[in-house]
């Protein structure tokens, strides 16, 4: 039930435009019949099916196969885990995620709104305050910002103003103080700065950091299973046994892996970037949706994930194989600390690609004339 709470704004004796009072309410839910605490939950799990069946019947069907990564007999000859195997402990590795979406839904504080506009009057007075420095600055440089200012007032006056400090004496709001005097109000410009500032350019801060707090969980962790021998054969070797990665066999993982290197990282990387739960809901369907995206087989060139960075499916795929395993450690986003720290591939793939995809076929067809044989 919404909780309806009076903020009043107390404001000093200053030339500075008064912040306005604002009435908080609890946010609703994005779908009505559903909490966004469920949702959050069920959402990640949506999209991974969801991207995961539109390339699962890509794949089944061979929409485009001059598109694929690996081919139809290369999926059948050199993969160790079924398809059952993989749908088995990839449901099972949701049900882990989903039981820590809860736990970090319920950890939450309550969601309220109606602040926006008093948060953004914050950030205005912000950029106010921030302009007050510019007449020494400029002074530094041996520029006499006053006399400009004072020069520019008729033909500019909101240029005229920046320079005088953030002084604007002919920007006055509707309202009038207690006292019957003129109350100041804030530039169009300072508020589309601060709109800006507060609506795209911190959220756009913290999914960066998001990202750039799980891509260097996940690498670091990642290279140590494969540098640690017993790390490798007791855990993470299980996801190597997807030679050739198709989309839903993303998430097949050892559990305690999955938990510790996917669910424990984003959540991790959701909790230190400050994100609000929904900020946090959009994270974890993206991640979700690249994490697929890196495993699908396919370098579509009409894909946006496969372009947006260089870490995408052909080169995550060459991690998978016998002679790429010990490169491209990084997840799901950039490719950063591989190039940092000398583990990305270099070099022409494409002969490798060939003598896998020959051998591949050369078994089956030797399978086939086998059983042929018998048959006779």
């Amino acid at each position: 039930m919404a909780t309806p709470v009076m903020a009043s704004n107390m404001t000093s004796a200053t030339d500075l435009p008064p912040l306005p009072a604002y009435e908080i309410t609890e946010v609703e839910d994005l779908i009505w019949w559903l909490p966004d605490f469920y949702l959050a939950i069920v959402a990640p799990t949506i999209a991974y099916w969801i991207v995961s069946i539109f390339f699962h019947v890509i794949d089944t069907y061979d929409f485009f196969p001059q598109y694929r990564l690996h081919t139809p007999a290369e999926i059948a000859q050199r993969n160790k885990a079924s398809r059952y195997e993989v749908l088995r402990d990839v449901i099972f590795q949701q049900i882990i995620q989903g039981v820590m979406g809860g736990v970090l839904g319920y950890t939450d504080p309550p969601q309220y709104t109606g602040t926006e506009e008093y948060d953004v009057a914050v950030w205005a007075t912000r950029v106010r305050l921030a302009q007050r420095a510019l007449p020494s600055l400029l002074g530094v440089l041996g520029i006499n910002a006053a006399t400009i200012s004072k020069s520019m007032a008729g033909s500019h006056p909101l240029l005229a103003g920046v320079l005088a400090g953030g002084h604007y004496p002919f920007l006055i709001s509707d309202l009038a103080g207690p006292d019957g005097a003129p109350v100041p109000a804030f530039a169009t410009w300072e508020l589309l700065v601060a709109n800006a500032i507060y609506h795209l350019i911190i959220p756009a801060i913290q999914f960066f950091f998001a990202v750039c707090a799980l891509d260097t969980w996940q690498y670091f962790l990642h290279r140590i299973m494969h540098q640690n021998k017993w790390l490798y054969t007791t855990f993470h070797s299980r996801h190597h046994r997807l030679y050739v990665p198709y989309a839903y066999g993303a998430l097949y993982n050892h559990p305690f892996e999955g938990f510790l290197l996917d669910t424990a990282g984003a959540g991790l990387a959701y909790k230190i970037s400050l994100m609000t739960p929904r900020q946090g809901m959009v994270f974890w369907v993206m991640s979700s949706i690249k994490t697929v995206d890196d495993h699908c087989g396919y370098a579509l060139p009409w894909d946006p994930l496969q372009h947006i960075t260089s870490n995408n499916a052909t080169y995550h795929d060459i991690h998978h194989q016998s002679w790429g395993i010990k490169t491209n450690f990084s997840q799901p986003f950039f490719t950063f600390w591989d190039g940092l720290l000398g583990t990305m591939w270099h070099g022409d793939t494409s002969l490798k690609y060939e003598r896998s995809r020959a051998r591949a076929q050369e078994f089956l067809d030797a399978e086939a004339k086998k059983e042929s044989a018998k048959a006779q």
